[in-house]
């Protein structure tokens, strides 16, 4: 039985020598090339059962081939390899037909697992969809060319022809909403609306009104009928964001529309077709949440059909590089001075815990654009910026109480610090306000109601609260009223 043949393009000759070498010790033969003239006319010719091509080679861009071989060999399959690594680079792969893409430098073993795949894999029915629009070109929505964010774009491109339900996990300001976007402006649905939602930001008792809208007198204030996020993304793409505060009654509700395609708005009757994409994302760890009893277990297996996982900017710290510059031309684009950063001023920025993720560099480059006085930016500079935010550092262990001479105001930042430290190793959640507050606010009232011995009037007055005020506290605090301690 006659080997299969792999047709190799690539402009570099050290990479189409290991390439050779490497398939021919595999058992495959190789014809390599350092044109896409030679390639195509091989193509047409009948050679080959696989293709191998870099993108940027000097007669023809290597993506251009696709849907022409496709064309003329449409059971030939195609590995697009590329060093320009972006999200553009890995969606356009896909679109076109390319099997599989890979980022260079590319793991040896992983390019002749994928060459092994692609032989074996049944013909393709269709061709791929239509590229993406054109404008995209000068938008790259996500930076990075590290391993981790390979992995994302790879992922993504194979999103773009199906319609599955994504789930995206991930700390504060990592970009999760930047790359539910991408997963919308390239997939199916890119013609019809994103249409985001944040469940954290919503009060609990509108978020199943906001979700699914409400009939006219459905309550009180109900003046009109109101529209839903499911309806308005009608077509489109509806963005769960933060779906971890979900409160149970609406998690109940979403997993019937999941199962059904359809929900009905708050005071109607008539069932509503549910014609929407879903993707959501969580800082939380839904898992936990679970057992915790906090997170409908079957909702999340409902959710987390195709799980994205966003590491942290420390995870990832060669693409701070290329985000400081991207910020920094941004900045520029908005008005503000050019400036540059000098090698030593990216180490520093290398060297730092990025505790607010991408969203802080971001914040700090245009900071150091705005106030800066030099065109190019210095490492003294850099390190003088991030030592105002560095955050504090990990909590030693809680000590009884507060010092008898440490003042109030000292004493509560300090129990915040440690709140910080303790949660996430200092990465402040989305809800770091309500969260901090309940902290704060649940050991007073225990205090509080252990010195009365329960009494609610006494620990009401003490607290300036009024009786009702401190029941409806206790109840959505879940505080134990505790009697008979002094």
């Amino acid at each position: 039985m006659t080997p299969p043949t792999v047709l190799v393009a690539d402009d570099d000759r050290s990479i189409r020598t290991v390439l050779t070498q490497a398939l021919g010790r595999s058992g495959y033969q190789v014809r390599s090339t350092s044109n896409a003239a030679t390639l195509w006319r091989w193509v047409e010719e009948g050679e080959g059962d696989l293709v191998i091509t870099d993108v940027v080679m000097p007669d023809e861009n290597g993506l251009d081939l696709i849907p022409r071989i496709r064309r003329v060999r449409p059971d030939l399959r195609v590995v697009v390899m590329s060093a320009q690594s972006t999200l553009l680079t890995a969606v356009k792969a896909a679109q076109r037909g390319a099997f599989e893409y890979l980022p260079k430098p590319f793991d040896l073993q992983e390019l002749l697992a994928v060459v092994g795949r692609a032989l074996a894999a049944p013909l393709p029915e269709a061709l791929a969809s239509p590229a993406a629009p054109r404008d995209a070109e000068e938008k790259l929505p996500l930076i990075g060319r590290s391993v981790a964010m390979q992995e994302i774009y790879r992922t993504i491109a194979r999103l773009t022809t199906a319609d599955l339900t994504v789930m995206i996990n991930g700390e504060s300001g990592t970009g999760k909403e930047l790359v539910a976007r991408a997963l919308h402006d390239y997939g199916r649905r890119r013609g019809g609306p994103f249409v985001p939602i944040n469940m954290a930001a919503i009060p609990r008792e509108l978020i199943e009104s906001e979700l699914f809208g409400h009939e006219r007198g459905a309550f009180t204030g109900a003046t009109n009928r109101n529209v839903g996020r499911f309806e308005q993304a009608n077509g489109g793409t509806l963005f769960l964001d933060e779906i971890g505060d979900m409160p149970p009654e609406a998690q109940t509700r979403l997993l019937r529309v999941l199962q059904e395609g359809e929900f009905t708005t708050v005071g109607g009757r008539q069932p509503v077709r549910a014609n929407v994409r879903i993707i959501a994302a969580t800082h939380r760890d839904l898992r936990q949440s679970i057992r915790q009893g906090s997170f409908r277990e079957d909702l999340f297996y409902r959710l987390n059909v195709v799980p994205i996982r966003l590491p942290p900017l420390r995870e990832r710290t060669e693409d701070i590089a290329d985000l400081a510059r991207h910020f920094l031309d941004r900045a520029r684009a908005d008005g503000l001075p050019a400036k540059s950063l000098d090698m030593p001023a990216i180490e520093a920025l290398r060297g730092y815990r990025w505790p607010g993720n991408v969203r802080e560099l971001e914040n700090v480059m245009r900071r150091l654009a705005a106030l800066c006085p030099d065109e190019v930016i210095g490492a003294s500079v850099v390190r003088a910026e991030l030592s105002d935010a560095e955050p504090p550092a990990p909590a030693e262990a809680a000590s009884e109480g507060t010092p008898a001479n440490e003042p109030l105001g000292r004493a509560v930042e300090r129990h915040i610090r440690q709140f910080l430290s303790a949660y996430r190793d200092g990465i402040a959640p989305a809800d770091m306000y309500d969260r901090v507050l309940a902290e704060v606010e649940r050991p007073l009232i225990q205090m509080t109601l252990a010195a009365t011995r329960g009494n609610q009037i006494k620990a009401a007055a003490m607290l300036g609260l009024n009786r009702n005020t401190l029941r409806k506290k206790i109840r959505d605090l879940e505080i134990p009223v505790v009697r008979g301690i002094a």
